[in-house]
C-alpha cells in the first residue's frame, strides 16, 4: 500500500489532517476571514498542502462569497477533496491543483493563505514555509500556520522520528523574527492530540478488519499497530501542535 492511500484511509474519520478539533477549526477560520477594513468583499483563499481540502471546504461553507485554491501532490487526497466539494455543493468555488506546494504560481495575491501541518512540503521547515506563504499573501491578509513543537525536551529517538522542532516560545520567536505577528492562536489540547492519533490508527485498523481479503489487509493492520506503538511509547506528551493566525 502506498503512503498516499494509507493516509487517505487513516484520515477517513478525521478529515482535518492535523490534531485540531472542529470547534477550534471553526474559530480559526472565523479569525482568518475577519479581514481588515478595505479587504476584498469576496476573499480568495489558498491552502498550500491542502490534502482533502477540509479547511477550505469549511471556509467556503462559512463565507458564501469566498473562492479557494488548494494545492497538493497527492492524487487520492485531491480526488477526495473533489468528491467532498461536489457533495457539499462547493465545486464552483474551489479549484484544486496537483503540484508541489513550493511550486504553486499565481500572479494574484490571496487574502488568506493556509499551511497546516505541511511545512515538510517546503524543504526548509518553518522558515521556508513562512517565506513561501508570504509571497502569495495580499497586504493585510492572514496566514494560518499549523506546526509542531516540543512540549518537553525530546530524546534522540523522537527527533529521529519527527524531525527537529523548537518549544512553543521558541516557535513563536522564529515566527516573529521572520516578520510575522500572531493575532490569534490555538494550542491543541491533550484531548485533540489523542483524538487525532486514535482516529488515525483506528480508521486504518478498521479498514483492514473490514477488508480481510484485500491484499493490503495485513500491511495496513501492521502500519496501524506500528504507528500506535510509536505514538504511545515515543512521542505522546513530548510533541505538541500550535495553529497560528498571522499578519505581517
Amino acid at each position: 500500500m502506498d503512503r498516499e492511500t494509507r493516509s487517505q484511509l487513516a484520515h477517513a474519520g478525521h478529515p482535518v489532517a492535523a490534531p485540531v478539533g472542529d470547534p477550534a477549526v471553526e474559530r480559526l477560520i472565523g479569525r482568518a476571514l475577519a479581514l481588515p477594513a478595505g479587504a476584498a468583499g469576496s476573499p480568495r483563499l489558498l491552502d498550500l498542502g491542502c490534502g482533502r481540502a477540509e479547511w477550505l471546504l469549511r471556509a467556503l461553507a462559512a463565507h458564501p462569497t469566498a473562492t479557494a485554491h488548494g494545492v497538493d501532490v497527492s492524487a487520492p487526497a485531491l480526488a477526495a477533496a473533489r468528491a467532498a466539494a461536489e457533495a457539499r455543493g462547493l465545486t464552483g468555488r474551489l479549484s484544486l491543483h496537483q503540484v508541489p506546494a513550493a511550486e504553486h504560481a499565481d500572479p494574484d495575491p490571496y487574502d488568506v493563505v493556509l499551511s497546516v501541518g505541511a511545512t515538510h512540503a517546503f524543504g526548509g521547515g518553518l522558515a521556508a514555509t513562512l517565506d513561501a506563504a508570504g509571497r502569495h499573501l495580499a497586504p493585510g491578509g492572514h496566514l494560518v500556520l499549523g506546526h509542531g513543537y516540543w512540549e518537553r525536551p525530546p530524546g534522540p529517538e523522537v527527533v529521529e522520528l519527527l524531525g527537529d522542532h523548537a518549544d512553543l516560545p521558541g516557535t513563536l520567536d522564529l515566527v516573529t523574527a521572520a516578520g510575522w505577528t500572531p493575532v490569534y492562536g490555538h494550542v491543541s489540547s491533550r484531548e485533540e492530540l489523542d483524538d487525532y492519533e486514535w482516529s488515525w490508527t483506528g480508521s486504518l485498523a478498521a479498514w483492514a478488519l473490514d477488508h480481510p481479503q484485500h491484499p493490503d489487509h495485513a500491511e495496513a493492520l501492521a502500519a496501524a499497530t506500528a504507528h500506535r506503538t510509536e505514538w504511545l511509547t515515543t512521542y505522546r506528551g513530548v510533541w505538541g501542535f500550535v495553529t497560528l493566525v498571522l499578519r505581517r
